[in-house]
């Protein structure tokens, strides 16, 4: 029996598509938001994973106030409804297994979701966090934590986040 091994894109091969092949092939760094990589494009060529990376950032820290709240709220809420329909991305679902949020008892299900109301409440987006390496009950804690920030910290500290679940994501999707 012979294995298929499917090929890897390489960085090299991905800088050399046409805008949309390239987007499309980066749609799931930023969650629901293609107009990143979009924009991005035009940056190319990539020399290292870290420079595409970095263009991305770019084009969201250039971005409106309103295009940067549209990505905060394409994030799904931490074990939230898309969990419990199955409705996430594949991304988003693998990165919740792995910090445990599957494993939630029914006590800590609802912390989690009291917390993801409160935050949402005083905010108006959903708390988002790069939750590799993270437990579920540090994430709770993170997101107490945070419900003592004030709005523009917030964003600031969700955009952040999301750049860093963005490098997990560019660094899977490049691994070797």
């Amino acid at each position: 029996m012979t294995l298929l091994t499917i090929p890897t894109m390489t960085l090299t091969d991905l800088c050399a598509l046409p805008q949309a092949e390239f987007s499309h092939e980066l749609s799931g760094i930023f969650e629901h938001s293609p107009w990143i990589p979009q924009r991005a494009w035009a940056a190319r060529p990539f020399a290292t994973v870290n420079d595409l990376h970095h263009a991305m950032v770019q084009v969201v820290q250039q971005a409106s106030l309103a295009e940067q709240l549209a990505l905060i709220t394409a994030h799904p809420e931490l074990a939230g409804k898309e969990a419990a329909e199955g409705t996430l991305t594949d991304a988003s679902t693998q990165e919740q297994r792995g910090a445990g949020l599957d494993q939630c008892s029914a006590q800590e299900l609802k912390r989690l979701r009291g917390l993801n109301a409160a935050y949402r409440q005083r905010f108006g987006f959903p708390f988002v966090i790069a939750v590799k390496g993270r437990s579920r009950y540090q994430i709770m804690d993170a997101i107490e934590a945070r419900l003592h920030n004030d709005q523009d910290t917030e964003l600031a500290t969700c955009l952040d986040q999301i750049a860093q679940i963005a490098r997990f994501r560019l660094d899977a999707l490049f691994a070797q």
